[in-house]
C-alpha cells in the first residue's frame, strides 16, 4: 500500500533540531517510516536510495561520486538503507570531518555498522531510532483493539487489509532480510526460533527451553536474540539489581518491536477484550510506548522489571525507583495490586501505578491507577520519568 505525503501522519521524532549540531543515523525496522520521514520534514540537496538498483549499481562501483558531487553549498545528503553498501561510510566519515555538510543515514540493520564503523557512530553521528506509530502521532486514529491485533507499523495500520500486509511483512522482510544480510547460516533455524521467540514475547527467558522447543542449540539461541536486537526487531528487558537480600531473576525479557509483527509469527487472530492475548498484548504495548518515548526524548533513565521467584514480578521499573504494573482489567481490585506490596518488601518504590482501562483515574492508598489514555498522556508529557 502506498501511503502519499498527503496522508502524512507527524511523526514525535524531530531531525532538525539534531541536524543543527551534527550527522544522523537513523535506524529502525522496514517500513516504520523512515524514508517518509525524513522526505516530508527534511531538504536535501543530495538523495541516495540504495534500494535502487540504479544507484546501488553506480555507488558501488564508484563511492567517490558522493565526495565528488559535494561543494560548498552542500548542506545535507540523504542515503536510505545505508547498511547495503557500507564502504560509503568511508566517504561520509571523511565528509564530516572536512566539510560542513550534514548527512542523514538510514538503515534497518546496525550490526554491520556496529562492527564495522564505530568511529562514525561514537560521536560524529546522532543515532536516532524510528519506531512503528506510537499513541500520540495517532492522536485521533488511535485505537487500542486495532493495535493489539494488528500493531502500529505505518503501511499494516493505515492499510484496509492489515492482516495481508502482516503476512507480506513477517515473509518478505523479516525472514527474507536476514537471510539476504547473511546474519545466519540456516535461514530454516531461525525461522522455527521466531516462532517460539514469539511464543516467549514478554516472559522471562530461557534460552535453554526455547532452544529445545524450535531444535536449535541453547548458545545459538542467544546469538539469534542478539541478531534481533541488532536489526532492532525487538528489545531485551533486563532486571533490576536487587538491593535486598533476596535472589532477584538474572535472565531478561524479550519484546518484538510491534504487536502485530508478534501476532503475525505466533498465528494469533482476532484477540478479543478480557483474553490472556489481550492481557498480554496490552503490556506489550505499553512497553513499546514508553521505549519510543524514551528514545524521542533521549531519556537516559533505565526501564526494567522486578521477578522475585519467590514473591512475584512488577512489570516494569524505571531508575528502580518507579514500579508500574499493566492490567487490561477494567476494575482494579486486590488481587492486582499484590505485587506492589511484595516488591516493597525488598525494593523502595518512589512512586506506584497501574495502568489499566477503567474510565477514571483514582488512588488507592499509595498506588495510582490510571486508564490507559490518562496513562499515554501524561507519559508523552513527561510526567512518568
Amino acid at each position: 500500500m502506498i501511503i502519499h505525503l498527503m496522508d502524512y501522519t507527524q511523526r514525535q521524532l524531530d531531525l532538525s533540531k539534531d541536524l543543527k549540531t551534527k550527522s544522523v543515523l537513523l535506524l529502525g525496522p522496514r517500513r516504520t517510516g523512515k524514508s517518509q520521514l525524513i522526505h516530508h520534514s527534511l531538504t536535501a540537496d543530495f538523495n541516495y536510495n540504495l534500494l535502487e538498483a540504479d544507484t546501488f549499481r553506480e555507488l558501488s562501483a564508484n563511492p567517490e561520486k558522493i565526495r565528488q558531487r559535494i561543494g560548498p553549498k552542500t548542506k545535507l545528503v540523504i542515503i536510505d538503507e545505508v547498511q547495503k553498501l557500507p564502504v560509503l561510510l568511508d566517504e561520509v566519515h571523511a565528509l564530516i570531518e572536512n566539510t560542513n555538510t550534514r548527512f542523514v543515514l538510514t538503515g534497518s540493520s546496525a550490526r554491520k555498522l556496529k562492527r564495522n564503523y564505530t568511529s562514525l557512530m561514537a560521536g560524529r553521528a546522532r543515532v536516532r531510532n524510528l519506531f512503528p506509530f506510537t499513541a500520540r502521532e495517532l492522536d485521533k486514529k488511535w485505537n487500542l483493539e486495532k493495535i493489539i491485533n494488528y500493531g502500529s507499523l505505518p503501511p499494516v495500520y493505515l492499510s484496509d487489509d492489515p492482516m495481508d500486509e502482516l503476512k507480506d511483512y513477517v515473509g518478505l522482510y523479516l525472514k527474507e532480510e536476514i537471510m539476504m544480510e547473511a546474519l545466519v547460516r540456516k535461514i530454516e533455524n531461525f525461522s522455527r526460533f521466531l516462532n517460539f521467540a514469539a511464543l516467549s514475547n514478554g516472559q522471562i527467558l530461557n534460552f535453554e527451553s526455547v532452544g529445545s522447543d524450535s531444535q536449535v542449540p541453547a548458545r545459538t539461541i542467544r546469538e539469534y536474540y542478539s541478531i534481533l536486537s541488532d536489526t532492532l526487531l525487538g528489545y531485551m528487558i533486563e532486571p533490576i539489581r536487587s538491593t535486598s537480600k533476596r535472589k532477584s531473576t538474572s535472565t531478561g525479557k524479550f519484546y518484538f518491536f510491534d504487536i502485530g509483527v508478534t501476532n503475525s509469527l505466533t498465528g494469533r487472530k482476532n484477540i478479543a477484550p478480557k483474553t490472556k492475548e489481550f492481557g498480554d498484548n496490552f503490556e506489550h504495548f505499553i512497553l513499546l510506548e514508553m521505549m519510543a518515548y524514551k528514545n524521542y526524548l533521549r531519556k537516559d533513565d533505565s526501564l526494567g522489571f522486578w521477578n522475585s521467584p519467590q514473591e512475584g514480578e512488577i512489570d516494569f521499573v524505571i531508575n528502580n525507583e518507579i514500579a508500574i504494573e499493566v492490567k487490561a482489567t477494567s476494575n482494579v481490585g486486590p488481587a492486582h495490586l499484590s505485587g506492589f506490596a511484595k516488591f516493597e518488601k525488598n525494593e523502595k518504590a518512589k512512586r506506584k501505578i497501574l495502568v489499566c482501562q477503567e474510565k477514571h483515574p483514582r488512588k488507592i492508598n499509595e498506588i495510582e491507577i490510571i486508564p490507559v489514555k490518562d496513562f499515554l498522556e501524561i507519559l508523552w508529557d513527561g510526567d512518568i520519568f
